[in-house]
C-alpha cells in the first residue's frame, strides 16, 4: 500500500546502535544479522511485481526531447514547495505539480515532481530549458495506473506550445508517447486519456485570414483551436474538431492584432474533456465560452457563458477567461469550472475561483452550486484547474500564481503549498501512486571524524520506501547494520557511528521487508 502522506518524518537523524535494537525486535526480513558479518552479495533481496527476482540499474527508457533521463541521482534538485498549511482532513494521495521556469535566468532545475504533505520529493524528472513540462498527473491505461504530461516549447505565442505527450508506467518506464495528427504539433494544454484507449490533446494552427473586417489587417492570421482524439497504440487520428469550422470570429473577447506577422488567437483553446454522456467538452479561453460539442457530428450542441450563452446566467455563474471545465462528479449537468477573473474579457479584479454550474437544458438557465476562493484572494492571471477527491474534498491548482490547495467539502482550506519565485505550474493533483523504479537507491558517504560517516540516500521515484538500513563494513564479504533511520525525501540524510571504509543501503518498506539496495560504497 502506498504510504501515509501524513505521517512525520524528520529530515535527518543521529543514529545510535540502541535504534538498531527494532531491526532485531521485528525480525526485518533483510537477511542481515545485527551482529556478526555476513556477504550482503548472497542475499536475494525480493522486489515486489519481479516474481522474487532481483532486479537492479535499469536506466530510464524515456527518449523525448526535452527530457533529462541522463543526470545523476545524487545531481537531481527538485524546486522545494514550500508548505503553507497542513491540517488534517486532507484526501488519501500525494501531491502532483510541474513547477516550471517562467521568469528568465531564474536558476534550478524544473519538472514533474511528486511530493508529500510534508513538500518532500518522491519523485522528480528533470526537463531542460527550452523545453517545459505540464498537466503531470495520473491517470489510466489499459485498466493500470499511470503517469502523464507534455513536454514542448514555446512557439512563441500565449502560452502556445509544441511537443509530445508521454505515458510512464509505474517503473517510470516510457510505454506510450503521443504526437498530434495531420502534420501538426500537440500543445501543452491539454492530454487527456479516455477509457477507449485515446487520448485528447490541442493543437493550434495559425491560418492566413482576413483581418480587416475585425479592425486587423487583410493579410493577417488566426489561430484555428483544434482538438483531436488519438488512438494511443497506432497514433491514428479518430476525431478532430476545429474552431474555425464552428465558433466565429465575433465570438472572441481579444484584441486583433495589427501586426500581420502575429495570428489572432481569437479562441485559445485550453481544455478537452468527455462529457458523461459521451460527448465533449472544448474550453475556449478567448470567448470566455465552454462548448458542448457532439462527439458524432462535431457540432455545438450548447455554449455556456460568452457572448452568445444559450443559458441565462444566474447570479455569480458569469466567468471570464476560464479553465479546465469537466462535468462535476456525480452531480448531473453540473459542471466544475476554474474561473480566472482575465483573459477572456475586461478582468474582473476579483480573485480567482472554482465554480460550481447547474444548468436546467429545458429552462435554458444556469444556476451556482457553489463558488471556493483562497483566502489570501489568489488571482491567477493564467492556467489553474481543479480536482474533485474522496470526500468531496477538493484540489485545486492556481496556474500562474503557482499555488496548490486542497478544500474540505464545506470550502475550508487544509492544504496549501507554493512553487519558489520565478516558478509556476500549469496544474496541480492529488492522486495515490506506487512507484516502483527499477533503477536501484543510490548512496554517498562522506567521514565526519574517525567514527562518524555522513551518509545521503536516493531513490528517485521509489513510493513504498519506509526506513534505510545502513550496512558499513571493511568490505562486501563483512557487512553488518550500523544505522536504521526514516525515510525523510527523495534525498535522506543521516550520521552513522563507524570508522569502516565501505557503506551499502537497504530500502524497507512499512513492513519491514528490504525492497532494494544500493551498491557498496567507499567512504570519502
Amino acid at each position: 500500500m502506498p504510504r501515509h502522506t501524513w505521517k512525520p518524518r524528520s529530515v535527518s537523524s543521529r543514529l545510535t546502535l540502541a535504534a538498531l535494537a527494532l531491526v532485531a525486535a521485528a525480525g526485518l526480513s533483510t537477511g542481515t544479522a545485527v551482529a556478526g558479518t555476513h556477504n550482503s552479495r548472497d542475499h536475494q533481496w525480493h522486489w515486489p511485481g519481479h516474481g522474487g527476482k532481483p532486479v537492479h540499474g535499469h536506466a530510464p527508457n524515456i527518449t523525448v526531447p526535452g527530457i533529462d533521463a541522463t543526470i545523476q541521482p545524487q545531481d537531481l534538485a527538485p524546486p522545494p514547495i514550500t508548505i503553507l498549511q497542513n491540517e488534517p482532513g486532507t484526501a488519501p494521495g500525494d501531491v502532483f505539480a510541474g513547477p516550471k521556469i517562467v521568469v528568465p535566468g531564474t536558476p534550478g532545475q524544473q519538472g514533474p515532481e511528486i511530493i508529500d504533505n510534508e513538500g518532500q520529493p518522491y519523485f522528480f524528472l528533470p526537463i531542460d530549458l527550452p523545453y517545459q513540462a505540464s498537466d503531470f498527473r495520473v491517470q489510466q491505461y489499459q485498466g493500470k495506473p499511470v503517469l502523464t504530461f507534455n513536454v514542448g516549447q514555446s512557439t512563441g505565442g500565449p502560452g502556445h506550445s509544441a511537443g509530445e505527450s508521454v505515458i510512464l508506467n509505474q517503473h517510470y518506464q516510457q510505454i506510450a508517447t503521443v504526437s498530434a495528427g495531420g502534420g501538426l504539433s500537440a500543445d501543452q494544454h491539454e492530454f487527456r486519456l479516455t477509457d477507449k484507449g485515446t487520448a485528447l490533446i490541442t493543437v493550434y494552427r495559425a491560418v492566413p485570414y482576413d483581418l480587416s473586417k475585425y479592425g486587423g489587417p487583410a493579410d493577417g492570421q488566426v489561430y484555428d483551436g483544434i482538438a483531436q482524439e488519438i488512438d494511443v497504440a497506432s497514433g491514428k487520428v479518430l476525431w478532430q474538431w476545429d474552431s474555425l469550422d464552428h465558433v466565429p470570429l465575433s465570438e472572441s473577447y481579444i484584441p486583433v492584432p495589427t501586426d500581420p506577422s502575429k495570428p489572432w488567437d481569437y479562441f485559445h483553446i485550453n481544455a478537452v474533456n468527455p462529457d458523461t454522456d459521451g460527448n465533449i467538452l472544448v474550453d475556449g479561453r478567448g470567448t470566455s465560452t465552454v462548448y458542448k460539442v457532439s462527439h458524432k457530428t462535431g457540432s455545438i450542441i450548447w455554449r455556456l457563458g460568452g457572448k452568445s450563452s444559450d443559458f441565462q446566467l444566474g447570479p455569480g455563474v458569469q466567468f471570464n477567461g476560464q479553465h479546465n471545465p469537466l462535468p462535476e462528479t456525480g452531480q448531473p449537468n453540473a459542471y466544475r469550472i476554474f474561473d480566472n477573473g482575465n483573459g477572456g474579457g475586461p478582468a474582473t479584479g476579483k480573485p480567482s475561483r472554482v465554480i460550481e454550474v447547474k444548468i436546467d437544458t429545458a429552462a435554458k438557465t444556469a444556476t451556482l452550486v457553489s463558488s471556493v476562493e483562497h483566502p489570501a484572494g489568489v488571482i491567477a492571471n493564467s492556467q489553474g484547474n481543479s480536482q474533485r477527491l474522496a470526500g468531496g474534498n477538493l484540489f485545486v491548482g492556481w496556474g500562474s500564481v503557482g499555488r496548490l490547495s486542497e478544500f474540505d467539502s464545506a470550502g475550508n482550506l487544509l492544504w496549501d503549498g507554493q512553487v519558489p519565485t520565478g516558478y509556476d505550474s500549469y496544474r496541480g493533483y492529488r492522486s495515490q501512486w506506487v512507484g516502483q523504479p527499477l533503477t536501484d537507491p543510490t548512496a554517498e558517504a562522506s567521514r565526519v571524524d574517525p567514527t562518524h560517516v555522513d551518509v545521503d540516500a536516493i531513490w528517485n521515484g521509489a513510493t513504498e520506501v519506509d526506513r534505510w538500513l545502513v550496512l558499513s563494513g571493511q568490505s562486501s564479504h563483512h557487512m553488518h547494520p550500523v544505522g536504521l533511520t526514516d525515510w525523510a525525501g527523495l534525498s535522506t540524510d543521516a550520521q552513522v557511528r563507524t570508522a569502516d571504509p565501505y557503506v551499502e543501503l537497504v530500502a524497507l518498506d512499512e513492513d519491514g521487508d528490504a525492497i532494494g539496495h544500493s551498491d557498496l560504497v567507499q567512504v570519502h
